[in-house]
């Protein structure tokens, strides 16, 4: 089967940050169209790069342009001071263990991201890691650009180039990435060629309406980003999604192994999906854990990484979202809800 690609889509829906520098005509939509956006930063252990992020944001984009009405850090337990300096500098942080305590508790970014949903109040959500080393508010404004200017764009992804940070001071141009190319794109190629004009599928910066984020599930783990993407387009079609040029974003690095296990990750979400969309039949249930192996005193031992598989449903489905946002007909207000 040979595949011919209609990049409509791409000359379309992607977009460069300058496209949208004008910040005034951005609150002039948002205003016009009376929206209000909140940003949400998940964190684990960030005390060297919250402050920097959290002040860019505030003085940029809530004092200088009045774009964000709220900004917040949910927390997955750090045992530096992130939520200290977070809250010294203005955010509002909740942990992420004390928002809707009757579930059971998890941990991870997508659990964080997941009950982002529930405390903030705004449209529009943002959702930005917090280890970027060169933050820039364009972060923020590129990705709401498309979802104030285009009434059919409801979700926007970010790609950029991606230098990796090695030492304190030396940038390496190239090696960002690498489980984008060495795993997700390959099963994009298979599965949905058609996303793979998504340049980054992975990237952990996107905005979106509340009305898409409250409708679709979040695995509590590195799959959110995978599950997400399927899930939209499964939905909503890839029309209401849009990509946009960031330039750069500068990150820690992280060693093979690490990316082995994000990429296990990732794997598993990815099949899970596709089964659930009947592309594939796994005839047996998958495992659960990570197999690597450390060398120790001459002997190699089994270095093993066990993930629960957890995945939240669809927030409009808890009884206390439903309460606070008053959505008293589930499927009425929901028409793509499927029970």
């Amino acid at each position: 089967m040979v595949l011919v690609m209609n990049n409509n889509w791409l000359k379309k829906n992607t977009f460069h940050y300058s496209e949208f520098k004008n910040i005034d005509r951005l609150v002039e939509e948002k205003t016009k169209k009376k929206l209000s956006i909140a940003l949400c930063l998940p964190t684990l252990n960030e005390e060297k790069t919250i402050a920097k992020e959290i002040l860019i944001m505030k003085s940029e984009l809530m004092t200088h342009h009045q774009l964000l009405d709220e900004l917040i850090v949910i927390d997955s337990g750090s045992t530096d001071n992130t939520r200290k300096i977070a809250g010294d500098y203005g955010a509002k942080v909740y942990r992420a263990n004390d928002i809707l305590p009757r579930l059971e508790v998890f941990k991870g970014k997508g659990e964080n991201l997941w009950k982002a949903l529930y405390v903030t109040n705004s449209d529009i959500i943002v959702y930005l890691d917090a280890d970027i080393k060169n933050i820039h508010h364009r972060f923020v404004y590129a990705l709401v650009g498309p979802l104030l200017l285009f009434d059919d764009i409801k979700f926007c992804k970010a790609f950029y180039d991606r230098p990796i940070a090695v030492g304190k001071s030396k940038i390496r141009p190239t090696g960002g990435g690498r489980v984008t190319e060495l795993v997700i794109r390959p099963m994009l190629s298979l599965f949905f060629p058609e996303l793979t004009q998504i340049m980054q599928p992975l990237s952990g910066e996107y905005a979106g309406f509340r009305e898409i984020f409250e409708k679709i599930p979040f695995p509590i783990g590195y799959g959110v980003e995978t599950s997400m993407l399927l899930d939209i387009h499964e939905k909503w079609g890839l029309d209401v999604i849009a990509q946009v040029d960031l330039d750069r974003r500068i990150h820690r690095n992280q060693d093979t192994k690490a990316l082995g296990r994000m990429a296990f990750v990732i794997l598993k979400t990815f099949c899970n999906r596709i089964e659930k969309l009947g592309l594939i039949n796994i005839n047996q249930d998958l495992f659960n854990e990570m197999i690597q192996y450390n060398l120790v005193k001459n002997e190699y031992q089994p270095d093993i990484l066990k993930i629960e598989g957890v995945e939240r449903p669809p927030i409009v489905e808890i009884a206390e979202y439903r309460e606070k946002f008053k959505i008293k007909d589930l499927k009425k207000s929901s028409p793509d809800y499927k029970q």
